[in-house]
Formats: C-alpha cells, sequence, structure tokens
C-alpha cells in the first residue's frame, strides 16, 4: 500500500472487519463505524498543521514548523511549554499509537481486544510491568523538575484528547470501538517499561538448568562455553581497569536447584539489538567526530519512533522520540549526539519458591518462614466478567510461575529477580542528554540510567567520542543466575551492585572508534562476572575490521556500512560444508541448487537466489544438530550460534551430530547433505507455489499494523537485503527501526530515516512515505532548525498560545 484511501466500498469494509474478527474476536457497531458523520470516513482528512491552537497551562507562545517530510520543529521560550507541545503535537499524530502500547504495557488488551487477549495480559500483571511502572514514577517524583515535565506533557496530550471530536477519533478506536484515556503520567511509566521489558535481555535460567541435568557438567561447558576467545568486545580489549577497587562478590557454598520446567517463560525477541558507532576527528573525512545509530527492533506502523526537532533558548535538540515519553531518546543536538543499543546484560534471575503450604501466605527463607505479600490484579475484560489474578510476591519479586511439585500436590513456584522492577528515573537521563553540552554532562545524566541495559555511544563538537555500557548491575558472584537458584538460601540474593563508576567504559580509545553490535561487552580481564549469554558474533567484528581497515571514514562510508548485507556466519560455515559433504549421491536438481550457492560471495543481496538457499539449509541443519534438546515438556535452549558452527567444525563425530530418531551414527557431514537435500525439496515447493525465489521475496520483509490483522494498513514484500547477522539486520519484521548519522560540525548535519512515516494516520499520506527509501539505503537530510523562522524548507507553521 502506498497511500492508503478510505473511498473503500462496503465489501472492502467487511473485508477488513472479517480480518479484525479473525484474529481479535471484535467487531464494531457497523452503524457506528460506517457513519459519514463520525465514522471511518472522517479519516481521509489530511493532518491540519497550520491551524493555532490555544493551550492550558502554556506560559507564552510557541511555534511548531513542519518540513516537507511532517517533522514538527517546535521552538519554546521555556522547558515546561517545552514538553507540555512535546506532548500536544506526539498525540496530534500518533495519539492511538502511544495509548495502545500502554495497555499491551500494563496487561490491559483484553479492555478492548476481549477474553481472546486475558492470557498475554496475565503474563503482563504477573511479570510485574504495572509494580514496576510505580517503582520508577516513585523514583521520578523524588525528582520535583521532572515530576513538572511529566504533568506538562500529561497536560499537552489531553489537551489535544479534550479537543476531539468522536468523528476525529484516529480509525483504530472506531475499529475497536473505544475511545481515548486521558494521559498520565502513569501511561508513560508503563510506555517506559514496555522498553524495558522488550529490550531486557535474554536469560535461559530455566534452560540452562534443564541442560546441565541431562547433560552433565562436561558437556554443558562446552556447549555453553562463557566465553569466546575470537570476541572483539564492545570495550576495547586492551583496556586498563585497574582503578576498579571494588571487589567481585566471593562465591558461595550454594546448590543449584536442578528442577526442570515444563513450561517456556515468554521472553523479549532475541535479536532486538542494534548498531551503534562513532569515530574521531583523526579518523574522519573532515576532522570531525562522526556519530552513527540504527536500533534493531520489530517493524511496525505507526513506527515506533516519531522524529521531532526540540528547542528552547537553552538547548536545541533533534531526533527520534519514543511517543509517550519526553525528550529524544536517540539523537543530537547543538553539542552532542549520543545513541543507543541493547547491552543484552543479565539483570533477571529466577528463583525456585517453596511455600510453607497452600495458601502461600510464607515461603521459606534462611531456615524459617518469610511472609509474601498479594497483588491482586483485575483484568477487565470486554464484554465479559473481570477476571481477577493473585500474583505472590517474595523479595526476591513477583512468582510469575506456579507449578505443581513432582505430582504431591504442593505449590511451588518460580519468582523473578530484574532489575527493571527496582525503578529508575530514566527520564531524567534523556532530558539531561537532550541539553548536554560535553561529555561531563553526558556521564552525568547516564548515571540516573537503571534498565533496561543499554551501550550508549557519544560525540561531541569538542572532538571527543567515548562509550559506556550503562544500568544497574548486580555484583554477582562467578556463575550467579547462569542457572535457577535456591529462593530459600540468602547467599543466592544478590548482595550488591557494581558502582556506576565503574560499569565498563571507553573514551578516546588510542584506535580512533568506539562501536557496539550486541556483543560480549568486555575482555576476561574485567573484574567483574560477565558470562557470555549468546551475545551477537558477527555483526559486530564486521563492524570493527572496517574501522580497523580505513584511514579516513566518510558519511558514504557510515551509509554504506548501515546497509552491508555481508553474511560472515556463512562465510564462516559454508568453506566447511562444501569441502565434507559428500555430493555422490545429489540429483541433478541438488547439483543445480549446489552450484548456485557455492557461487555466492556472501552478500545477502535482494535479487540473490543464494541468501535463500543458505537461509532455508542453516534453519533446517540447526534443529538437526540439535535434535537432543527437542525433549516435550523440558524447557531448553540451543547452544549459541558461534558454538553451533564450532562444533559441526571441531567435533564432527560428536555424540551430539547423532540424529536420536535413526540407528545410524551420524557425523557433521551426514547432518549437511540431510540437511541440503531437504532445503532443495523445501526451495522446491516453495519455487512451485510462490515463483522463483530471490532473497527479497522469499525472505518477504514487511512492516506491519500493531493491531496485526489489519493487511490495509501494512506494508508487505518490501526489498530489502541482509538478515539478522548482517549489519543491516533486516529480517521479515525486525530490523533497522531508525538509522541515523551525525556528523559533529557546527551545527551538526544530520541523516536520518525510518521504515514508517510521521502520521499514525492510515489516510495521510505521510503514514508510511519513508518506507521505499529505508528499504533502497536511503536517507533523509534532517533539517536542524538554529532559529525559529520559515524558511523554503518548512510547509506549514503551527502557533500554540495560551488558554486565556
Amino acid at each position: 500500500m502506498k497511500y492508503f484511501k478510505f473511498s473503500l466500498s462496503l465489501l472492502l469494509a467487511l473485508g477488513a472487519f472479517y480480518a479484525l474478527n479473525t484474529k481479535l474476536d471484535s467487531i464494531p457497531p457497523l452503524g457506528k463505524f460506517l457513519s459519514p458523520s463520525q465514522g471511518v470516513w472522517q479519516n481521509e482528512k489530511t493532518e491540519s498543521t497550520s491551524e493555532n491552537f490555544q493551550m492550558d497551562g502554556l506560559l507564552d507562545k510557541v511555534s511548531v514548523y513542519y518540513d516537507a517530510n511532517l517533522i514538527p520543529h517546535i521552538f519554546a521560550q521555556n522547558d515546561m511549554d517545552l514538553y507540555r507541545s512535546q506532548g500536544y503535537i506526539t498525540a496530534k499524530h500518533r495519539l492511538w499509537q502511544m495509548e495502545f502500547q500502554t495497555y499491551a504495557a500494563g496487561g490491559r488488551l483484553s479492555e478492548i481486544i476481549g477474553e481472546k487477549a486475558l492470557n498475554y495480559d496475565r503474563a503482563q500483571r504477573r511479570k510485574g510491568m504495572g509494580f514496576g511502572a510505580e517503582n520508577a514514577l516513585e523514583k521520578m517524583k523524588e525528582d520535583p523538575e521532572i515530576l513538572k515535565f511529566l504533568e506538562a506533557y500529561c497536560q499537552g496530550v489531553n489537551s489535544y484528547i479534550n479537543s476531539l471530536h468522536v468523528s476525529d477519533y484516529p480509525v483504530e478506536y472506531k475499529l475497536l470501538d473505544y475511545k481515548p484515556e486521558q494521559w498520565t503520567a502513569t501511561k508513560t511509566a508503563l510506555l517506559l517499561m514496555y522498553m524495558t521489558d522488550d529490550l531486557c535481555g535474554k536469560d535461559h535460567d530455566l534452560e540452562y538448568t534443564n541442560a546441565l541435568r541431562l547433560f552433565g557438567e562436561e558437556r554443558f561447558n562446552l556447549l555453553y562455553p562463557d566465553f569466546f576467545d575470537i570476541n572483539d568486545p564492545v570495550i576495547p580489549k586492551d583496556t586498563d581497569w585497574s582503578f576498579i577497587d571494588t571487589p567481585i562478590t566471593e562465591v558461595p557454598q550454594s546448590q543449584l536447584a536442578l528442577d526442570s520446567i515444563a513450561e517456556t517463560i515468554e521472553k523479549p525477541d532475541p535479536d532486538n539489538g542494534s548498531n551503534n558507532w562513532a569515530v574521531s576527528g583523526s579518523k574522519s573525512y573532515s576532522g570531525n567526530p562522526i556519530l552513527a545509530n540504527d536500533p534493531h527492533l520489530g517493524l511496525n506502523l505507526p513506527s515506533i519512533w516519531f522524529v521531532m526537532q526540540l528547542a528552547t533558548p537553552e538547548h536545541n535538540a533533534f531526533g527520534a522520540t519514543l511517543p509517550g515519553a519526553l525528550g529524544v531518546v536517540s539523537g543530537f543536538n547543538t553539542d552532542i549526539a549520543w545513541g543507543e543499543t541493547n547491552a543484552t546484560r543479565d539483570v533477571k534471575d529466577w528463583y525456585k519458591i517453596e511455600f510453607k503450604d497452600k495458601s502461600r501466605q510464607q515461603y521459606k527463607y534462611n531456615n524459617s518462614w518469610k511472609n509474601t505479600s498479594v497483588r491482586l490484579e483485575e483484568i477487565k475484560i470486554k464484554d465479559q466478567k473481570a477476571y481477577v489474578d493473585s500474583v505472590i510476591y517474595t523479595h526476591h519479586g513477583p512468582v510469575s510461575y506456579d507449578y505443581t511439585f513432582k505430582g504431591n500436590g504442593e505449590k511451588e513456584g518460580y519468582a523473578m529477580k530484574w532489575a527493571g522492577l527496582i525503578g529508575g528515573n530514566n527520564q531524567r537521563t534523556l532530558i539531561d542528554l537532550n541539553s548536554a553540552k560535553n561529555y561531563d554532562d553526558y556521564l552525568k545524566a547516564l548515571k540516573h540510567w537503571v534498565a533496561p541495559a543499554q551501550n550508549f555511544v557519544f560525540a561531541s563538537t569538542q572532538g571527543d567520542i567515548a562509550l559506556w555500557i550503562q544500568g544497574l548491575f548486580p555484583n554477582k558472584w562467578k556463575g550467579q543466575g547462569k542457572f535457577l537458584m535456591d529462593g530459600s538460601n540468602p547467599e543466592n540474593d544478590w548482595q550488591s551492585f557494581i558502582p556506576k563508576e565503574f560499569n565498563a567504559h571507553t573514551k578516546n580509545p588510542e584506535r580512533g572508534f568506539v562501536s557496539s553490535a550486541n556483543q560480549h561487552p568486555v575482555h576476561q580481564s574485567y573484574p567483574y562476572y560477565v558470562f557470555n549469554d549468546g551475545y551477537e558474533m558477527y555483526r559486530n567484528r564486521v563492524i570493527n575490521d572496517f574501522f580497523k581497515s580505513k584511514e579516513k571514514i566518510s558519511i558514504q562510508d557510515f551509509k554504506d556500512l548501515q546497509n552491508n548485507n555481508f553474511n560472515l556466519k556463512a562465510s564462516e560455515l559454508l568453506p566447511y560444508m562444501y569441502e565434507h559433504m559428500d555430493t555422490s549421491s545429489l540429483s541433478n536438481d541438488e547439483i543445480h541448487y549446489l552450484n548456485i550457492i557455492k557461487k555466492w560471495d556472501y552478500n545477502s543481496s535482494v535479487n540473490e537466489l543464494a541468501p535463500s538457499i543458505w537461509d532455508l539449509w542453516w534453519k533446517t541443519l540447526l534443529p538437526l544438530t540439535w535434535d537432543e534438546h527437542d525433549i516435550e515438556g523440558t524447557a531448553l535452549t540451543y547452544p549459541f550460534v558461534y558454538q553451533t558452527i564450532f562444533m559441526l567444525k571441531n567435533y564432527p563425530n560428536d555424540d551430539f551430530m547423532d540424529i536420536v530418531k535413526t540407528p545410524e551414527k551420524e557425523t557433521s557431514s551426514d547432518l549437511f547433505l540431510i540437511s541440503f537435500k531437504e532445503t532443495v525439496k523445501n526451495l522446491m515447493a516453495w519455487k512451485a507455489e510462490n515463483g522463483d525465489f530471490n532473497w527479497g521475496t522469499y525472505k518477504g520483509t514487511y512492516v506491519g499494523h500493531l493491531l496485526q490483522a489489519l493487511p490495509a494498513f501494512s506494508r508487505f514484500d518490501l526489498p530489502i537485503g541482509g538478515d539478522r547477522n548482517t549489519v543491516n539486520a533486516a529480517d521479515k519484521n525486525h530490523g533497522p527501526s531508525w538509522r541515523m548519522i551525525v556528523e559533529m560540525s557546527s551545527p551538526p548535519k544530520a541523516l536520518g530515516i525510518y521504515p514508517g512515516g510521521q502520521s499514525g494516520n492510515p489516510g495521510s499520506s505521510y503514514y508510511d512515505n519513508f518506507i521505499d527509501k529505508w528499504a533502497a539505503g536511503e536517507y533523509l537530510n534532517l533539517l536542524f532548525m538554529q532559529k525559529p523562522e520559515a524558511n523554503q524548507d518548512i510547509i506549514s507553521t503551527q502557533t500554540l498560545t495560551p488558554k486565556p
């Protein structure tokens, strides 16, 4: 869909209802939905961006300039008016999205979707999303200025909501037959929890516990090593850590809890990650530092990001904002630029809880019984009676999962300890970064950040570059948190936290660049325990090798690198597979396919056939290799990709290479052949049904509407290369959600793009107008206005004035 038009026939409208009903079981009243005066037809109207608006609470006039990309440039005279206006303008273009995401975060989707969302809502409540948001809000309330800014933002959002007639509601409200609520600070806290949860990193405690129990310590250590020698960590290997004077927590004599679990814990997307980097002036073509960021997240419409400029006489920031939160998240101002990638540190641990009896009012701890608390979670369900869930809390955290222990009827459970529930003033970090002028200001801003763990990259017009791995990290004893722990033993508690000044970081490294791509954060010489929890192993080496290979870096180099499709993973395994696979039994078709992939240069380009062969071959080979892990009723995870390849190449005759269900003893060479034949068979079937399987078509990258059941509001079959292991990590519906490049001239010059558009209205020409450029690797020249005045790049101006 290039532009969605609401001159739909009744038949198409009913088709949309059917699609919605099959997924969400929710149909709006047709008369209301199709009403000429207030129904869906009203949403064909394009955004009005030039009318003036009188707003409650404003202290002074605010000018909003819209450029040709519908990017608002807000100029206010003070911070209160700035954030009040940010709330108003964001709601004007993204109201339904920002509110829907808070419903999802807080476990309230059943209110608008119905009973089908109940299990999702229960899971959100049981992992403490509301509890964590409340704790974060309490922390923000300790900062009077942030609280005032939050209240101003809420006022701005509500000013827009209160100005709406029913006919003006975004189309999704009409589809689901509900109306917007007033915005509150709690909703902002929930939105930030939503991102914290989405980026909380991987945790495999239960799966590792089962693997240790099933395979034994020696085999476990072979499959899941703590460190890979080939690592090129985020912080350079030669970093001197001698300044750290707080020791690691000593290892206690605790016993692991080695019980299996029959259900898999719901987890965030394991590939939520990102790239960021910065080069110093010494490596830059112009002598100015250059910074880049591209967060890898789910690709949705409306986009997760909304680009804005936020300016007062004291500071001037530009970049990607998170609709519902204050300030710019990834961007730049007059003096500095910053961006984030997921640090994927292990800040979530699981504890086995033994309750005293069925009442679950007490649990075993330190050879006595400790009282639990109960949080009653009332989940309202559309057109049904509310469901009340009793969530038990221990001092570790919420008991997210109950199970009946060994068939004796007594309740046991798993409690979650998560830094995300502690509560932090992350809004302060973002606000302070927006106005920071130098490295010291950047460092001061980061100290408030708690979770999710992030790699914050930095560059300034003063010539500094830096990268801090920031978050509140428990000072764990070696091995702590890798397995399910006994919740009754105090030695298993988090004993302390790593002092924030000792978080891993680097400033102006000798090599002339900093970078992160979700790889292992540090070398083994770092004095605190950081185990390998499946860190990225390929994008980071491509990036670092690129910078090491060039003396001077240009803006075009940055563009090329962000759009780099070289598949290092395939290049490290395929030659070995060719050499060791017996091809004597291949059919003519199979030989044909093998010849295609043998000619591949390992670039996952749109029109190549080889990336499709590789992708399916790998996805067939992986479960075949680890079929020992497919045990019904037991949660297990495959070894890391890098270790899988290491095993295939270096342990070809290991017992793990044997296929469990066959009488023969297979080797890795046998697995290559078996999986290749299956790959060709499946590709030929796919081709017969769909046509040619070039990578762009076979991968089928799409950007789907948040409701998932609305294909007319989505974009499909986007011609973009790459996969999750390439720097251009564009997968089926996941990938670079915001590409940004900033040169730290005075003032900075910037490029940016994201797979969406500024408007949340599917009837607007600005709904998805960036997507084609994004897929093609193109960028927008970002207009960084230095003073409030209309110019040839401005298409309209809106004035916000105090309400008399």
